[in-house]
């Protein structure tokens, strides 16, 4: 009877659970980290630790997921207050004028069993371009803590300061900005307030 219980539930959960869902970034889990040549002497790391949005996974049909993140930029940390407040100024972020970046997937292409190239639309300073993540499905499955369904992932990619119109102290300080993003969500139909 146990037995008939058991596949009675998994039969029951099991299209729910493969179907697409949407999931909203953890902010204790989720990092948007980022470096950039200094000098040619070393590589600065920093990350920004405010933001917003979520992503739609499908797991039978990846390409048919999606995501967007709103990113606080004035939430820079650079572990420096006087070159964080350089950052936040005219000369780069300008962040009076423009408080936030943002992506948008626009497409998903499948590159393996567990990964592919996330491409969307990133706007900083006003300007659009496309912008293409190497992202890497880490795994699906119920917090064994508070119970929450999680999904997580972890990206990578490039841009080019330049294109934005972020173009002061080049070359000093590099053009190219490296991107590294650890991504973990929580599914939104089997959330509770347990954190």
């Amino acid at each position: 009877m146990k037995k008939l219980a058991l596949a009675a539930f998994l039969l029951l959960s099991a299209p729910a659970l493969a179907a697409p869902a949407k999931y909203t970034y953890d902010p204790a889990h989720t990092q948007i980290m980022f470096s950039v040549s200094h000098l040619g002497f070393s590589f600065s790391h920093g990350m920004f630790t405010k933001f917003s949005g979520g992503f739609t996974f499908d797991p039978v049909a990846p390409e048919a997921s999606a995501a967007d993140m709103t990113i606080d930029v004035a939430s820079i940390d650079m572990n420096s207050k006087e070159w964080e407040n350089h950052l936040r100024s005219k000369d780069f972020f300008n962040v009076e004028k423009f408080p936030t970046m943002t992506f948008k997937t626009t497409r998903v292409e499948k590159t393996g069993e567990k990964t592919a190239n996330v491409t969307g639309d990133f706007t900083l300073l006003g300007v659009t371009k496309p912008v293409t993540l190497s992202v890497t499905f880490n795994g699906a499955g119920q917090h064994p803590m508070n119970k929450n369904m999680v999904a997580g992932f972890s990206a990578a990619g490039k841009i080019k300061r330049s294109d934005f119109g972020m173009t002061y102290a080049l070359p000093n300080v590099g053009d190219e900005v490296n991107l590294m993003i650890q991504v973990e969500g929580v599914r939104q139909d089997f959330a509770n307030d347990k954190r």
